[in-house]
Order: C-alpha cells, then structure tokens, then sequence
C-alpha cells in the first residue's frame, strides 16, 4: 500500500521526469530495440509520439504535479508533535543540502508532503 510520501513523492516528481516525452512509454509509438545496434535515425523518429500526444500528456503531467489549492501539508499536523525535534533536523538537512545545488530537490521536505491523499 502507498504511505502519503510516496504518493507526494509521485505525484511531485511526474512533471519533471515524464515532460520529457521519451521518459513516458505510454506515449512510444513502438517498443524499444530488444538488441544493441538494431535501431537507426528512422527507427527513433518512428517511435517517438507527435507534437499533439506530446503537449497532451505534458498537460497531464502539468496538472498531476500541482498541489492542491487547499494542501495542508505534513508538518503542520497534530501527529508530528512528537517528532518535532526530528521533523526540524530532517527540514534543516534538505535545506543545507540543497543550498549547493543548482537546482534544488525539495520533494521529500515536510512542508511540501501533503497530510492526506490528495489528488
């Protein structure tokens, strides 16, 4: 069963990784080579999906990835009391690690983790 950091995690990561069409197999025309050196020019260019498919799923993806408009995320919950201490160093460990990063990966921070399944 999926816990709400996995479903965050999910549903948060979707545009970046499948708005690169390639990344998202619904979207290939044909199935990738089965061997090493049996595809060509053509074989890439007959496999990837045209422009429509393309911007359709993107939008998919788009819309997937944004939080809802009335997210309470994990961090301001009741059961977290307990674990402030540990949530307060988790929080201070993605932003230290984050700060030497060119582009920031702020998925698993607690204030983006919704409370609940939300869709």
């Amino acid at each position: 069963m999926c816990n709400t950091n996995q479903l965050s995690l999910l549903l948060l990561v979707s545009f970046d990784y499948d708005s690169w069409f390639p990344n998202a197999p619904g979207s290939l025309k044909r199935p990738p080579p089965t061997s090493k050196g049996s595809s060509d020019k053509n074989t890439l260019l007959d496999t990837l999906p045209d422009m429509k498919t393309s911007a359709y799923l993107v939008s998919v993806f788009w819309l997937l990835s944004k939080p809802s408009l009335d997210l309470v995320s994990v961090s301001y919950s009741t059961d977290w009391i307990p674990f402030f201490f540990f949530r307060t160093v988790l929080f201070e460990s993605i932003n230290d690690r984050n700060n030497g990063l060119q582009v920031p990966y702020t998925y698993m921070c607690p204030d983006n983790i919704s409370n609940s399944v939300s869709i």
